[in-house]
């Protein structure tokens, strides 16, 4: 019997090691890689998905990094892409707070449901937005463009990239706040809402920094705050909008996603590589030329996230009576 016992329990010290030195799955796995972007090429989703997959190829190159561009619906059918793939990692994508979040406050319907059909994976960057103004306007601080806004709410228009977008509803907010209703002309692009503030065709818009940025130059549109919570590095002399009296705040951000159901072990595998993406020197620079920062996280993370975009906004799209569908 101590025999038997003794034998035992030398077999178990050499199987029980096996479980724990278990080794994570590897990724890729196929030698095809779809990253799904909800925008159209250009857009900053698409130019992050790119300096991705670009960056994975040269670390992976017996797999190919696919760029797919699924533009419409507020980002809703790129991500619906995404939600209906194979939970295999064969298929990620990027998105952002419009179809993971407010999509969900602004549309009677989706065709996914973000919180079981979607798997996080890691925030990829943030980007601050600026409320921008034609000089002709002659105001020189946010505080001064909502004294504007509710002495004469009716010469005021703002032009945003689309029903629904970050860029609305940031300006929505501000008019909130001001208590003043304010005309809204969406556009296709942001470089099209640019033009219409230095045109004088809208006296007002929450963009994206880099929009707006190579315009100063020309002395016909002023920066007056960024939206974010903090100032950013790359606008060290811009107030907040809280900064300026004026409890807005906003961040337009990136972020990787994976089909609901994905395995934790590979989406912890692809979450490794991604962050190992934005670490590197080379990958940095080519972000932050845009003015954008790399902000990776750990899937929880990126869920809280999400959910508290869902809180932020729903007082806003409620009180404005916002609805797309």
């Amino acid at each position: 019997m101590k025999a038997i016992a003794l034998s035992a329990a030398l077999l178990l010290g050499f199987i029980l090691p096996s479980f724990a030195q278990t080794p994570a799955p590897a990724w890729p796995t196929t030698k095809t890689v779809r990253i799904v972007v909800p925008f159209g090429p250009g857009s900053t989703p698409d130019m992050v998905g790119r300096i991705l997959a670009d960056d994975l190829q040269s670390r992976h190159p017996g797999t190919a990094f696919v760029i797919e561009n699924k533009s419409g619906a507020g980002g809703n059918i790129g991500t619906d892409a995404v939600a209906k793939a194979a939970p295999d990692g064969a298929t990620i994508g990027i998105s952002l707070g419009g179809p993971l979040a407010i999509n969900t406050l602004l549309f009677s319907k989706l065709p996914y449901d973000p919180a079981k059909d979607i798997a996080t994976v890691t925030l990829l960057t943030s980007l601050p937005s600026v409320l921008v103004v034609p000089s002709s306007l002659n105001v020189n601080s946010a505080a001064e463009f909502v004294a504007t806004v509710k002495r004469d709410p009716d010469k005021i228009a703002f032009g945003s990239i689309g029903a629904g977008s970050l860029s609305h509803l940031t300006m929505e907010a501000i008019a909130q706040r001001a208590g003043a209703k304010l005309t809204h002309i969406p556009y296709a692009s942001s470089p099209q809402v640019v033009m219409a503030v230095i045109r004088g065709d809208v006296q007002a818009a929450c963009l994206p920094a880099i929009a707006v940025t190579p315009q100063l130059a020309g002395g016909q549109v002023k920066i007056l705050a960024v939206s974010t919570a903090q100032r950013s590095r790359f606008l060290p002399d811009v107030p907040t909008l809280k900064e300026s009296g004026i409890d807005v705040e906003s961040d337009a951000w990136n972020a990787l996603i994976a089909p609901g159901g994905t395995p934790p072990a590979v989406i912890a595998e692809i979450n490794k590589e991604v962050r190992a993406t934005l670490t590197k020197p080379e990958v940095r620079t080519k972000l932050e030329t845009q003015l954008i920062e790399p902000t990776p996280s750990s899937p929880e993370e990126l869920r809280a996230r999400v959910n508290a975009e869902i809180k932020l906004w729903a007082d806003v799209i409620k009180a404005g009576n916002l609805r797309i569908n």
